[in-house]
């Protein structure tokens, strides 16, 4: 099943537009983040220009762009470099002064020939009391008036690109669009108003006012549903694919799991207890479950990872659970030990850190069977790895990897169900884009006896005094976190802030001030975690190498210096690493002045709440979808088109559209699936095509 042939036009190479030359190429490429035809036409555009105002010379306001006819009356060129030459023309209302910076004399001359009418288009100024366009954007004949008086789109650019250069190769990707056959529900198309897609791509480079910018105008919307629906029916499909292959049905008695719970001090809450019952209904059928729980920091997910895991053992099988980093592997460990011990199975760890004979030894268990349950990093993905017999692998912090990663793991043994935990909430939108291809259980209780954090918000003035509460909290027992601010793209700076704060706290409180940042060995950095842990260091300064995972139950005062830099979700993660113990914790936002309206809506969201799910959504609401999950590594998809912020109910829609026809024509074999095949092509959903030719 090859690319329908009526889609090469949009897949030849961007090179083969107009104006878009080997040195253009890769800017290009990186701009519209493609190399194709079809990727130029996905660039929307993000303004426009009228250049239909076309008034005389004596009623020009002042900043606006108009189209001027003009005759040419005199040039004054440069008298000394960095003056700009001058030519003056007039309409017979009034005079204008034409500027040019660094012109040639004989250019100026060529473009504006004195005694000659010329039309040109520019931003009118008036200065010093008289009327001037410096670098007027067009100058033509009168008999190419039409031409210069339209209406032009603005696009966002990258240096080295133009506006020009993209509106003359958009120009050509626009001749190249070919007409498709009809993917929309016909009555669904109609009562949205939708244009055909050729007709919508043609409007969205054509805006001839405000309300087509707007991604509620009905050719963006359609464009944007298209987008939602190829993403939509490509993890549907994935995920058919992948419950049909062999899965296996764990039918166990539940006794290794009863022996986990009777070593609890608490009872499962529930929340926790549901998101089991869900998760034994998947294992007990005969197809491969691959789901997500979301929870909370601190909502209790490890214990139903491990109650999950005496399903496959029971059955002989093995199971495994990986974390993205060694530190939060080795927690896994120390939370694991306690129960697998209790119950009397055999467990390993592998991480980076296991060399020579050592991780030889720990493969051999592995390969052989005799570690039933395996703890590690993600490099438990590795071909080297093999098992005897994966029964259930539990990914930790799944929005580190994507789709493809999913399909990498579940391939690593017969018939292995996925269990994938995140304690990032996810906003609603962002799990149908990407979680589609998961089943989704929330658990949205907090155990009992956990306090709620007290946050407070707090000007930098102020930082003095809240050092004095927080030495007499010391004295008291407690730890404190204090996170400085990540500097974008500069780890130089970052480290610079943490250590200026770390020499300010250690004049006060001596060897009890430890410091972690990025640039540390990891063993180094497990060092210091380890002795925070322990509790010889009481007060931890860190860049925010503490956002995953780790638990140390005493550490009861978070303090983020410069709040306003970090997004909600990081603000989130980071304070809930405090409140696990029983005392009461908590958390100062330290703020500087002069803050942004987004930056005071974030604060005031997490000094009003700690439910992470209502967090996610302002999240969303302020920050858009590729920020949360933080796009580069997450296996998050990136749209061109749709805007998840302002199309939410368009994903839903296409969500539903989608159970209908997988439930009608899973092969998409009539003539609407043989459409919706060129739209999965149009969209590069490789995955979903592939699945569809395997089936």
């Amino acid at each position: 099943m090859s690319r329908p042939f009526e889609l090469d036009p949009l897949f030849r190479a961007i090179s083969t537009l107009p104006g878009v030359g080997p040195k253009t190429t890769p800017l290009f490429e990186k701009l519209v983040r493609g190399g194709k035809v079809v990727d130029v036409l996905h660039h929307k555009p993000i303004d426009f220009i009228d250049r239909r105002f076309s008034p005389k010379l004596k009623d020009a306001p002042n900043g606006k762009i108009a189209t001027i006819e003009v005759r040419v009356e005199k040039h004054s060129p440069a008298p000394r470099r960095g003056l700009p030459t001058r030519v003056t023309a007039t309409d017979g209302t009034g005079t204008i002064d034409i500027i040019f910076f660094n012109a040639n004399k004989d250019w100026a001359m060529k473009q504006l020939p004195i005694g000659e009418v010329r039309i040109i288009s520019g931003k009118v100024e008036h200065y010093q009391g008289k009327m001037q366009m410096v670098h007027p954007d067009m100058i033509g004949l009168p008999e190419e008036r039409a031409a210069i008086e339209t209406i032009e789109p603005v696009y966002a650019l990258t240096a080295g690109v133009t506006n020009k250069t993209v509106k003359k190769a958009m120009q050509g990707a626009l001749g190249t669009i070919p007409k498709l056959p009809e993917w929309l529900d016909d009555a669904h198309k109609k009562k949205r108003s939708w244009p055909d897609w050729h007709k919508a791509i043609t409007i969205l480079h054509d805006p001839s006012d405000e309300t087509y910018l707007s991604p509620t105008h009905p050719a963006r919307e359609r464009l944007a549903y298209d987008e939602l629906l190829a993403n939509q029916l490509s993890l549907a499909l994935v995920r058919l694919h992948q419950r049909q292959l062999n899965g296996r049905a764990w039918k166990s008695e539940g006794a290794l799991r009863q022996k986990i719970l009777s070593t609890l001090p608490f009872d499962l809450t529930g929340a926790q207890q549901r998101t089991l019952d869900e998760i034994d209904t998947d294992m007990q059928a005969p197809l491969k479950m691959l789901r997500l729980v979301q929870g909370d920091v601190g909502s209790g997910k490890t214990i139903v990872a491990a109650c999950a895991m005496m399903n496959v053992i029971e059955c002989g099988a093995q199971a495994a659970i990986m974390a993205p980093t060694e530190i939060l592997a080795r927690q896994h460990k120390k939370s694991f030990s306690e129960w697998l011990n209790a119950a009397g199975i055999s467990y390993v760890t592998l991480t980076g850190r296991n060399k020579g004979k050592e991780r030889e030894a720990i493969l051999d268990d592995i390969k052989s069977g005799e570690a039933q349950v395996v703890i590690g990093t993600h490099a438990l993905f590795q071909d080297s790895i093999e098992f005897k017999d994966l029964g259930l692998a539990v990914i930790d912090e799944q929005h580190r990897f994507g789709v493809h990663q999913r399909l990498a793991l579940s391939q690593k043994s017969k018939g292995t169900d996925v269990l994938v935990m995140t304690a990032t909430p996810i906003p609603r939108t962002l799990t149908l884009t990407a979680y589609g291809d998961m089943e989704v259980s929330k658990i949205d209780e907090k155990p009992a006896g956990r306090k709620p954090i007290d946050t407070r918000l707090l000007p930098k003035e102020k930082v003095e005094t809240m050092i004095d509460a927080i030495a007499r909290q010391i004295q008291k027992g407690a730890q404190a976190y204090w996170v400085c601010p990540l500097v974008e793209d500069s780890e130089i700076l970052d480290l610079q802030a943490a250590e200026a704060r770390y020499d300010i706290l250690r004049e006060r409180f001596g060897a009890q001030v430890g410091l972690v940042h990025g640039k540390m060995k990891a063993q180094e950095k497990d060092e210091i975690m380890e002795s925070f842990a322990r509790g010889d260091i009481k007060i931890l300064v860190a860049t925010t190498v503490i956002e995953v995972g780790v638990n140390v139950p005493n550490a009861s005062i978070m303090v983020i210096e410069q709040a306003e830099r970090f997004g909600l979700a990081q603000l989130h993660q980071l304070r809930g690493r405090v409140g696990r113990g029983s005392t009461k914790s908590f958390c100062f936002l330290v703020y500087a002045a002069g803050l942004g309206q987004t930056a005071k809506e974030r604060l005031r969201t997490m000094r009003e709440t700690e439910d992470g799910f209502i967090i996610a959504e302002k999240d969303l609401e302020l920050r858009g979808g590729g920020e949360i999950l933080g796009t580069r590594q997450s296996g998050m998809p990136v749209f061109k088109l749709a805007d998840l912020t302002a199309h939410g109910d368009l994903l839903v829609t296409a969500r539903d559209d989608t159970k209908l026809i997988i439930a009608k024509d899973e092969n998409l074999k009539s003539t609407r699936g043989i459409a919706l095949k060129t739209l999965l092509y149009l969209f590069e959903q490789d995955q979903a095509i592939m699945r569809l030719r395997a089936g």
